[in-house]
C-alpha cells in the first residue's frame, strides 16, 4: 500500500506539472491525447495556486513576505528552484486531506491480521515474566450495550493473563446488573462486586481494587474499549522494563457510530506537561503494590481521581520507571455528557485537577501555585515562586547596526519588564553606522554595557564573550530583534530556570503579524530541527493544547533563552564551530545530555522580527556554511535526532504542525515480535 511518496514519486509529481516540450507548435493540436494532458496539467496548476491566491488577497502581510522569500529563492536557484519548492510543498500538503486521514492511518499501521496475532502469541510464550494484569472497572449506569462492548474488549485480549475486577456503584438500571452477571458467569476471570450504596468513582474504584490479585492494575472506564493487543504491549513493555511502576499508552476517541478519531500521540514522560494536563490518562497501568501502599484512589478528587493517583505514583518512581508505549491501545468513548466529547462537561473534574496538582506540589515541597490555564481554563498553569531576593540576570544581545531594532529591543526591556534585577550586555559586532553609536550614548550606563567585537560574525563566540563578563547568576540570550510583550516575562522564565533539574528555558515568540514563530524546538524536523507549531495563529491551542501549555522540550531557540550561568559554563557554552545555524539546538542537546530538562513556557511572550538584521541564507557562501553546520549536527547527534523525547514517533518529521507520520517511526505489524519500548531517564 502506498503510504508516503518516495523521492521518485515526488520527482514524477513535479515533472507532471511541466508543459509538453516540442519543436512543433502544432504538435498539441495534432495530438488530442497531448492536448488533454496539457489541459489536465494546467488544471492541476490552477487548483494548487487558487487557494494561495485567495490567501494572499486576505492576508497582504503574508503575501508581501512570501514574495520576498520567492525572490530570494529565485536569486539562489533560479525559477526552477522556486517551482520545485512550491510544487513539492503543495504535493505534501494537498495529499493530507485526501490520503492521510486517520482512517487510512489505522488501515495502514494499526490493523492486525491473523499472522500478527500468531506472532504476538509466540512472543508471549518467550516472555521471561508473564504478570497478571488486573483491569479495574468502576460501573455506574452506563448504556448496557456500551458496557457489554467494554467487557468484550477485555475478553478479546491477545494476552491471556488478565482478570477484570468490576465494582458496580449501586446502578439503578437492571440491564447493567444482567450484563455483569452474564459475563462473570461466562468467564471466571471476571469478578463483580455490587455495592449497596453509591459512593462515586473513587470509592467504587477502591472496591474494585480490593478484588485485585494481579501484579499490575489497568484502568478502564465502563463504556470505553481496549485495543485487542493492549495488554500484550503492556506485558511486552514489562518484559523489557521489569522495574517499571507506571506504563501509559497513546489513545484516541470513539464517536457515536463507533468510528475512531482524534488520536493523541504522546511523548515520553514530561513533568512540566503533566502538571498542565493529565498526559498519562488512557491507558494507564500501575504497579498494584504501590497503588495499595498509597491508599488507592482518594475521595474528594472525583473527576480527576486518576490524575491524582498518577501524580502520587510518579512521586515514588524514577523517570526510567515511567514507560510510554507509542501505540493507540485505548479508545475513549465520546458520548453526550462525557469529558471525551467536551472537557467542560464536568466542571468539578477541572477543579479537582487543579487541586490534584497543587497537592502534588505541596507534597514535594515545590513553592508554586496552580491556576487554570488562561487559554484553556480546563487545564492548568503552574506559577513557580521566584527566589528571594531575585537573582541577577545578564541579558546578552549580539548586534550589528540596525539601531532601530536594537532601540526597540532595549526600550521594551527597560520600560516593560517588571523584573528589576537585570543588566544588559550588548555585544557590538562591528557596527559602523552613526545612528548605532548615537544610540549607545543614549542608553543608561547603569543598566547597559557595550562589549566591542570586530571579528567576523559568529553568534556562538559573541554570546560566549558576553557570558564571560556577565555578573548575573542567570544568563538570558536574546536577539536584537526581540520586542517584549508580557511585563512578567523574566519572572516567568527565571522561576522555571531556578527549578532543580531545569536547564534552558524558552519563550513564546510571535511574528509581528500574529503568527507563532517559536513554540519550542522539535528535534528531527527537516533532518535537524524545526519550530513547534510554526505559523499557527494566535488563539490556536495547537496539538492537544501543546501550543499553549508549559512543557519540557528537547530544545528552545536562543532568540530568547534563560539558563543558570553555572549550567552554561558546565557544558562549555555555545559551540563556536557552529557560527550561525543550530548552535542553540546543539547547546540545548548538550544541556539535556548533561541531565537537565529544557522547558518552554507560553507565558513569556515577545515579538520576533526574525532575521531583520542578520538577513537570510541568500548567497553561495552562506548556503555552503549552512550545509556544513547541518552536516555537523547530523554527524554529532546521529540517530538521536529521530528520537525526540518530547515528540511522538507517530508524528511527522516533514512539517512543523504535528501531522501524522507516514509511516510512523515505530515497528510495524510485521515487526511486533522484535518490538521494544525505550525509555530515557
Amino acid at each position: 500500500m502506498r503510504c508516503q511518496p518516495s523521492a521518485r514519486d515526488v520527482r514524477n509529481d513535479i515533472d507532471s506539472y511541466r508543459m509538453p516540450i516540442s519543436t512543433d507548435s502544432n504538435a498539441a493540436v495534432r495530438s488530442p491525447r497531448a492536448l488533454f494532458r496539457y489541459v489536465q496539467r494546467l488544471r492541476k496548476v490552477v487548483a494548487h495556486l487558487w487557494p494561495v491566491a485567495v490567501h494572499a488577497v486576505c492576508h497582504p502581510v503574508w503575501a508581501f513576505g512570501a514574495c520576498g522569500r520567492a525572490l530570494r529563492l529565485m536569486r539562489a536557484g533560479g525559477i526552477g528552484a522556486l517551482r520545485n519548492r512550491v510544487l513539492l510543498r503543495e504535493s505534501v500538503v494537498s495529499s493530507r486531506p485526501e490520503e492521510h486521514t486517520y482512517a487510512r492511518w489505522i488501515e495502514s499501521f494499526d490493523t492486525l491480521d491473523d499472522a500478527d496475532r500468531a506472532r504476538m502469541r509466540r512472543q508471549i510464550e518467550a516472555f521471561a515474566h508473564k504478570p497478571l494484569v488486573s483491569v479495574l472497572m468502576p460501573v455506574y449506569n452506563p448504556p448496557a450495550d456500551l458496557l457489554d462492548a467494554a467487557i468484550r474488549s477485555v475478553r478479546s485480549q491477545i494476552y491471556p493473563h488478565w482478570e477484570l475486577c468490576v465494582a458496580d456503584d449501586a446502578s439503578t438500571d437492571p440491564e447493567v446488573k444482567a450484563v455483569l452477571l452474564r459475563h462473570s458467569a461466562e468467564d471466571e476471570r471476571i469478578r463483580v462486586t455490587f455495592r449497596d450504596r453509591n459512593g462515586h468513582i473513587s470509592q467504587a474504584s477502591n472496591t474494585a481494587l480490593e478484588q485485585v490479585q494481579g501484579e499490575f492494575v489497568a484502568l478502564l472506564d465502563h463504556d470505553d474499549l481496549l485495543a485487542e493487543h493492549a495488554l500484550f504491549h503492556v506485558a511486552a513493555a514489562l518484559d523489557c522494563n521489569p522495574d517499571a511502576g507506571l506504563i501509559y499508552s497513546d489513545e484516541d476517541k470513539l464517536d457515536a457510530e463507533g468510528q475512531r478519531y482524534d488520536p493523541y500521540f504522546k511523548c515520553q514522560y514530561n513533568i512540566e506537561l503533566m502538571l498542565a494536563q493529565n498526559m498519562i490518562c488512557h491507558l494507564g497501568v500501575y504497579r498494584t503494590a504501590l497503588v495499595r501502599e498509597l491508599g488507592g484512589f482518594r475521595t474528594g478528587f472525583e473527576g480527576a481521581q486518576d490524575y491524582d493517583l498518577a501524580l502520587r505514583v510518579i512521586e515514588c518512581l524514577r523517570p526510567a520507571q515511567i514507560v510510554h508505549i507509542p501505540r493507540v491501545l485505548y479508545h475513549w468513548r465520546a458520548i453526550e455528557g462525557s469529558t471525551a466529547l467536551d472537557a467542560g462537561e464536568k466542571d468539578y473534574a477541572s477543579s479537582a485537577g487543579v487541586r490534584a496538582v497543587q497537592s502534588h506540589l505541596d507534597r514535594t515541597g515545590v513553592r508554586a501555585r496552580v491556576v487554570p490555564a488562561p487559554e484553556v481554563p480546563v487545564l492548568n498553569r503552574v506559577i513557580f515562586e521566584c527566589p528571594a531576593p531575585a537573582p541577577r540576570v545578564s541579558i546578552l544581545i549580539p548586534t550589528r547596526d540596525r539601531a532601530d531594532l536594537l532601540e526597540m529591543c532595549v526600550r521594551s526591556l527597560l520600560e516593560r519588564s517588571t523584573y528589576a534585577n537585570f543588566e544588559i550586555i550588548i555585544i557590538d559586532n562591528g557596527s559602523t553606522e552613526p545612528e548605532t553609536f548615537a544610540l549607545f550614548e543614549q542608553l543608561p550606563s547603569d543598566r547597559v554595557r557595550i562589549l566591542r567585537d570586530e571579528a567576523p560574525f559568529n553568534f556562538s563566540r559573541l554570546n560566549n564573550a558576553g557570558a564571560a563578563i556577565a555578573q548575573g547568576e542567570l544568563l538570558c540570550l536574546m536577539n536584537n530583534d526581540i520586542e517584549v510583550l508580557t511585563p512578567g516575562w523574566l519572572e516567568e522564565m527565571v522561576s522555571f530556570a531556578t527549578q532543580p533539574g531545569v536547564g534552558c528555558v524558552g519563550a513564546r515568540l510571535w511574528y509581528p503579524d500574529g503568527r507563532l514563530q517559536h513554540g519550542g524546538v522539535i528535534i528531527g524536523l527537516g533532518g535537524v530541527a524545526g519550530h513547534s507549531h510554526k505559523y499557527f495563529p494566535k488563539g490556536h491551542p495547537g496539538y492537544f493544547h501543546r501550543a499553549v501549555l508549559h512543557q519540557r522540550l528537547s530544545a528552545v531557540t536562543a532568540a530568547c533563552l534563560v539558563i543558570r550561568k553555572a549550567v552554561y559554563e558546565q557544558v562549555g557554552g555555545l559551540d563556536e564551530s557552529l557560527a550561525v545555524a543550530f548552535n542553540d539546538v546543539d547547546f540545548c542537546l548538550r544541556v539535556q545530555a548533561a541531565g537537565y530538562r529544557n522547558v518552554w513556557t507560553p507565558y513569556a511572550e515577545m515579538n520576533h522580527h526574525e532575521s531583520a538584521s542578520r538577513g537570510y541564507e541568500d548567497n553561495p557562501e552562506k548556503q555552503a556554511r549552512f550545509a556544513g553546520e547541518v552536516a555537523c549536527i547530523q554527524a554529532r547527534w546521529g540517530r538521536s535526532l529521530l528520537e525526540d523525547v518530547a515528540y511522538s514517533p507517530n508524528l511527522t518529521l516533514a512539517t512543523e504542525d504535528f501531522a501524522m507520520a507516514w509511516p510512523p517511526r515505530v515497528a510495524n505489524n510485521e515487526e511486533f515480535a522484535a518490538a521494544r519500548v525505550k525509555t530515557i531517564e
